[in-house]
């Protein structure tokens, strides 16, 4: 193998770059910073290599940067005496232009540039998810009509996925969450001597509001996350596609038994979340405020009516069919990629929290309007 060489001859101002030999990875081959100094007085190059050899990218590497050098300097070029095939992968190498930054960040955006391209995506989004929603409501006439085609097994799964095993994090977050309003209301009804009713806003806050909001949120971020990753995976695996070559419909088999299991499960869990919540404010007014256990009991159930009940069931009712609706949603969107099915996860989960906080606020409103 000829040893790479390089040569610079003629005028500086108008100087012929001559390469000669064999041009490889594996051996040690010249590199233009070492030569860019010997080009500064250059108006016009002349690249020779009629006596290459055996040359590999490492020649294209070379050349392109001094391409790239002549051209931010505006030096001509003359390439007529290199190969075809080098000058065929150089002009493809600049076929397509650099971008500006060349370490190939995108540029910030600004604050409302931001907000419109979310508006966009919205708004974009509404025709998918009206048509999401017009394939689930076909799907349950189906079930209804006993025709929908699902494996009971995997509903049974999915149901304890949704529900047993979401017990531990409701435990907590509940628990957490009774204490936290235990303590702000004891605060300021301890300045009118009025600790007793600790239990009738850790009771109706935890039933009516709080309880179905903290589960829904919850279950946002674990069982919503976790039906939009295993779609998502679905999708790229082409497994979806295969359900509708085989005459089964996706959303029969695996949207719906999604949506059954935590609309099924959402409701026992906020009635869950509410018990744990009262338990949680009557451990502080007994152990702290020194309240009467059998006081605090007699004023929570006094306090609470078959109503409130309903009321916090139906909201969590609504919230288990968002995080299931956003969930599988962003599933069945997802791309063919590794980075698209965790896009989608996040995707999910941020809609399912959206959704729920929109729909928390216009069930209250809605509530406080008829007197419920």
């Amino acid at each position: 193998m000829t040893t790479a060489q390089l040569t610079i001859e003629g005028d500086p101002r108008e100087p012929r770059v001559i390469l000669r030999g064999d041009w490889s990875l594996r051996a040690e081959v010249p590199f233009f910073n070492d030569i860019a100094p010997q080009l500064a007085q250059a108006e016009r190059v002349t690249l020779v290599g009629n006596e290459l050899g055996v040359w590999d990218s490492s020649v294209a590497t070379f050349l392109a940067a001094l391409l790239r050098h002549c051209g931010g300097r505006e030096i001509e070029v003359d390439q007529r005496d290199l190969p075809d095939g080098l000058r065929r992968l150089l002009a493809l190498a600049f076929a397509v232009p650099a971008r500006a930054d060349a370490r190939g960040e995108p540029a910030p955006k600004g604050y409302l540039e931001g907000v419109g391209e979310a508006s966009l995506r919205l708004w974009q989004d509404l025709p998918a998810m009206v048509e999401f929603v017009g394939e689930i409501v076909l799907s349950c006439q189906r079930l209804l009509r006993g025709k929908a085609r699902y494996r009971r097994q995997d509903l049974w799964y999915l149901i304890e996925d949704a529900g047993v095993r979401a017990l531990p994090v409701v435990s907590l977050i509940s628990f957490l969450v009774g204490t936290i309003l235990a303590y702000m209301g004891a605060v300021q009804l301890a300045l009118f001597g009025a600790e007793i009713y600790i239990a009738d806003l850790v009771g109706l806050g935890m039933v009516r509001e709080v309880g179905a909001l903290m589960t829904g949120i919850i279950l946002a971020g674990r069982t919503g996350a976790a039906y939009a990753a295993q779609l998502g995976t679905m999708q790229v695996n082409e497994e979806i596609d295969a359900f509708r070559t085989l005459g089964v419909s996706p959303i029969d088999y695996l949207v719906l038994p999604r949506m059954l299991a935590l609309v099924s499960m959402v409701p026992l869990l906020t009635l869950y979340s509410g018990v744990v919540g009262c338990f949680a404010g009557m451990l502080v007014a007994t152990g702290v405020f020194h309240i009467g256990m059998y006081e605090y009991f007699n004023e929570t159930v006094n306090a609470l009516s078959i109503t409130h009940v309903l009321v916090g069931v139906m909201k969590g009712t609504v919230y288990g069919a968002l995080v299931a609706f956003a969930g599988c949603l962003r599933g069945m969107q997802c791309g063919r990629s590794a980075q698209a099915v965790g896009e989608a996860t996040t995707s999910a989960v941020v809609l399912g929290i959206v959704l729920i906080t929109v729909a928390a606020s216009l069930l209250t409103i809605l509530f406080q309007k008829i007197g419920i």
